[in-house]
């Protein structure tokens, strides 16, 4: 079904492509010592978590007649307060995602072609950021082939996985260290900054926008449950623990629990397209952040400037440290996108409704900020102990 600028299919594509990104490749390492099965119950949760928030952010867009991002759309409802603080979380998150994405993208580039450390997010940076310059509708269509891309790689790395996994390996559960990823899984299904570009793309068609967040959602969703069986199932729990003390991704481990090379370079195929998509569809959003708060029009001189300031500062922290990417996930997660995507949505519908027409029930935005309280929680216990 096709609407004014785009369809429900380029809008799914784009949303599953912003979630399955560098947080699934830290999910297996991080959720180890919970287990297969809390795990899968996190993963649930969070996700139609993730689901109802960014609906409530489709919602606030609508409000306004013209085309605006959080910036604006914090202000509208929350006054110059929200939009101090929608300034201050979103550039905390876009920093941390960005860290991760140029962290994790740069290991595989160092790994296939033997580079300094160092250099490893200058090329992901020089590689795949000159795409977002031409705009969401050239990104839309390289998109399509990426997707295509990893879920090849996604359905050849299972198909020959699958026969190794061992199914006592899944089985044992720790619920309380099974909690503590949370934040992390938040991250992994994080896909709202993109709400306002995509609610333009799909022509402000509410329900389309509704069924292209929902549906993009389930790509991870499905995606996430079978690769942390397989991981899980592959590797041992000592491995895995190893990974996430050097902060590396699931990949990594792969390298040595099977013993066969090819299978390594499959799960490093698959970790490329899933961090690349990524982080095109977190820098679209950059973009379109900056330009809206800024104030600058997204064309010519002043898209490129644009760019360079969403791209450098994050590069500069992942190039001297290349190995950022699980510490980058983790906070973003547990206070970026609780904050961001989770408390200020939910505070902009409870206050923006007194003025604007909704039809969200109170006790509805209670149970999403308890869900939020609870997740900040465990981030400031994780914190300190």
């Amino acid at each position: 079904m096709s609407y004014k600028k785009g369809s429900i299919f380029g809008g799914a594509l784009l949303v599953a492509g912003t979630a399955t990104g560098g947080g699934m490749l830290a999910l297996p390492v991080l959720t180890a010592q919970g287990g297969f099965f809390p795990a899968l119950l996190i993963y649930l949760v969070c996700c139609a978590f993730m689901i109802a928030t960014g609906i409530l952010l489709v919602d606030v867009f609508l409000w306004s007649p013209k085309e605006v991002n959080l910036i604006s759309m914090a202000n509208m409802t929350l006054g110059r307060f929200g939009k101090a603080a929608a300034w201050v979380l979103y550039l905390f998150l876009f920093v941390s995602l960005t860290v991760a994405y140029l962290s994790g993208g740069g290991e595989l580039l160092v790994s296939l072609f033997h580079l300094p450390a160092w250099l490893g997010p200058i090329a992901f940076a020089l590689l795949f950021t000159p795409v977002v310059w031409v705009g969401p509708w050239v990104v839309d269509k390289i998109n399509v082939v990426f997707m295509a891309g990893l879920i090849l790689s996604f359905l050849a790395f299972v198909s020959i996985g699958f026969s190794h996994v061992q199914p006592v390996r899944l089985v044992d559960h720790h619920w309380p260290s099974a909690l503590f990823a949370t934040p992390v899984v938040f991250t992994a299904f994080g896909y709202q900054s993109l709400v306002p570009t995509l609610t333009d793309y799909l022509g402000r068609n509410r329900r389309a926008v509704y069924a292209a967040i929902v549906a993009g959602l389930a790509v991870p969703l499905v995606i996430y449950i079978i690769w942390e069986g397989l991981i899980l199932g592959l590797v041992s729990a000592e491995d895995l623990k190893a990974a996430r003390v050097m902060g590396c991704t699931a990949v990594a481990p792969l390298k040595t629990a099977l013993g066969i090379s090819w299978v390594y370079g499959i799960g490093q195929a698959f970790a490329f397209f899933a961090i690349v998509t990524s982080f095109w569809g977190v820098s679209l959003a950059g973009l379109d952040f900056l330009a809206d708060g800024l104030r600058v029009k997204k064309t010519g001189w002043n898209r490129l400037g644009l760019l360079l300031l969403i791209i450098v500062p994050p590069l500069v922290f992942s190039t001297a440290n290349p190995c950022l990417f699980l510490h980058a996930l983790h906070y973003a997660g547990g206070i970026g996108s609780a904050l961001l995507f989770g408390f200020l949505p939910i505070m902009m519908i409870w206050i923006g409704k007194r003025s604007f027409p909704s039809k969200i029930p109170n006790w509805f935005l209670l149970i999403l900020v308890l869900f939020v309280v609870l997740e900040l929680g465990l981030m400031l216990v994780k914190l300190i102990f």
